[in-house]
């Protein structure tokens, strides 16, 4: 077994080198700074604390107790709401939980088509389907990438679902529930919106603000435009004391049960940072996401939305029809270093090979990279995919075991330069 181990860290290293040497443009992914990351490997991590904050199952939580009230105080403070709970251990985990609070087997629930940008999470084969909710779709304004709202407006009062998710997987404008609120609010549904992508652009004030537009309750996971921990939040600003006591009792013991305290703790650490640096940084994620966007839409990609300049989030969506489709386009890539993924876009004919690729600038903000930069790696693209030579679809002599220093992308990955931290004593 000592070989096997052996095995796992070397292969962990090696993961770890290729990441360093690479450019990360996966929208869903981010970093950790030095002292969130720290907490991972604490003794929070060995502990249970089923509960609330004072209520709990188990002796010994004192600590645990004092990390999640701060954990919960900087969300409140955040996200400026009345209601946080951030038990749920992932983005998905605080869907469930929504639905588990707030509808029953066989309730009608409004979303998006997942070919229109939704999550997983909202199919019949993902957490919809484990809750036995059954999904109303909102019309789709493929032009403008964002919902049709005089026609969804219709569908809403023909078919009257009882909650209604605002929130995309591929998010690259705000959602139209200040448009529809009216609407939920005449035929008694509740805005349920999914912050997972654009939680840090909210909590920074870059991008639309759910909880004043009409939704009940925000949840998210938090290690996306938010660069924390993989954990999960929920959250409201003013919801009534049984739709509150529903939340709590869906979160625990409803879908989980112990709440990954090590995981809690790094969150805490990374909503305060959040609220220190925030603001900055959304702002840079998002201008950083459209001069690559133009970037690229000078040199010849299908950037989709130009006329509305291609995204308001760090989300960009790139149709890739001409260079060979999303999943050949993404292997090339990532034998040059660039780490994107194949992506189903509006229009595309099959889910297994969509013609279209989704990119992200978090991570690339997150070391210190800017617009510049961004001309840059568009320059790599055309290299790569206009210009680079072909052989079957995969550039000859492609390997995608190649170590990172053999990737032409290198020269273009910025050193790492640090992810801002608060200035605190290092514990002791």
């Amino acid at each position: 077994m000592a070989g096997v181990v052996q095995q796992i860290r070397q292969t962990v290293r090696h993961h770890s080198a290729r990441f360093e040497a690479a450019i990360p443009l996966i929208a869903s992914e981010n970093l950790l700074s030095p002292y969130a990351k720290e907490l991972l490997i604490s003794d929070f991590h060995s502990r249970y604390a089923e509960g609330l904050p004072g209520e709990r199952y188990y002796e010994g939580n004192e600590d645990v107790d004092r990390v999640e009230n701060v954990c919960l105080d900087l969300a409140r403070r955040l996200f400026r709401c009345s209601f946080a709970d951030v038990r749920p251990i992932s983005g998905t985990v605080a869907n469930l939980a929504v639905l588990k609070a707030l509808a029953e087997p066989g309730d009608l629930v409004g979303t998006n088509r997942l070919a229109n940008g939704a999550h997983i999470s909202s199919a019949s084969f993902g957490a919809f389907g484990l809750r036995g909710v059954k999904p109303v779709y909102y019309a789709w304004d493929e032009e403008r990438m964002t919902i049709d709202v005089a026609k969804t407006r219709e569908i809403l009062k023909a078919v009257r679902p009882k909650l209604c998710l605002f929130g995309l997987s591929v998010f690259l404008f705000p959602q139209p529930i200040e448009e529809l609120r009216s609407t939920l609010e005449e035929i008694g549904a509740k805005g349920w919106y999914d912050a997972a992508h654009v939680l840090g652009l909210i909590a920074g004030g870059q991008f639309q603000d759910p909880l004043r537009e009409g939704a009940t309750v925000i949840s998210a996971s938090t290690h996306k435009t938010l660069p924390g921990p993989q954990h999960g939040i929920l959250l409201g600003e003013t919801p009534d004391e049984e739709t509150v006591r529903r939340l709590q009792s869906a979160a625990f013991p409803g879908v989980t049960s112990n709440h990954h305290l090590h995981t809690m703790a790094a969150l805490a650490v990374s909503l305060a940072e959040h609220i220190e640096f925030g603001r900055d940084y959304a702002r840079q994620t998002i201008a950083n996401a459209q001069a690559l966007a133009q970037a690229l839409y000078e040199r010849g990609f299908e950037v989709l939305a130009p006329k509305l300049g291609f995204t308001r989030s760090h989300t960009i969506a790139v149709r890739v029809a001409r260079e060979g489709g999303g999943e050949t386009v993404a292997h090339r890539l990532a034998d040059a270093g660039i780490i994107t993924n194949k992506n189903l876009l509006p229009g595309d004919a099959s889910p297994k090979h969509p013609q279209g690729i989704r990119l992200g600038t978090p991570e690339l903000t997150r070391v210190g990279m800017t617009e510049k930069e961004m001309v840059r790696v568009a320059e790599l693209f055309e290299m790569l995919l206009h210009r680079g030579p072909v052989d079957g679809g995969r550039p000859r002599g492609g390997d995608r075991a190649q170590t990172p220093r053999s990737r032409p992308s290198a020269t273009v990955r910025c050193r790492r330069v640090g992810v801002p931290v608060l200035r605190l004593s290092r514990p002791r």
